[in-house]
């Protein structure tokens, strides 16, 4: 299933490709144990055989920016204000470079999101 991602990040046009493949390695390290696969056309990473069930993050392309979206993202504190409020109890932050990438912010997130999965 990973050669899926790949190949979606693969796909992308420059800079976003250069973003994906930045958060790839951040969402990777902070859920061990989870699975990624595309769902619904975009990487997805999640818990149990199939990942789109329990979802935890996604990243998803658009033309100018890549979101990086946590299920319960509204539930994750975010001291920081970066995470935006969407549907349901989702939240996400748009990123354009990986510059926008705070490894150590976001790890947080992921690790929090994953957590409140998990129960």
């Amino acid at each position: 299933m990973t050669a899926q991602i790949t190949d979606y990040l693969a796909g992308l046009d420059h800079p976003l490709r250069d973003v994906a493949a930045a958060m790839r390695p951040v969402i990777e390290s902070a859920l061990p144990g989870t699975t990624g696969v595309l769902y619904h056309g975009h990487p997805v990473w999640g818990l149990g055989e199939h990942p789109g069930r329990r979802p935890v993050c996604l990243l998803k392309a658009y033309p100018a920016y890549v979101t990086f979206g946590l299920w319960r993202g509204q539930d994750v504190t975010d001291p920081s204000g970066r995470l935006t409020p969407g549907a349901r109890r989702m939240a996400s932050v748009k990123l354009a470079t990986a510059d926008d990438i705070d490894p150590d912010l976001f790890t947080g997130w992921l690790r929090a999101a994953l957590d409140l999965e998990s129960r």
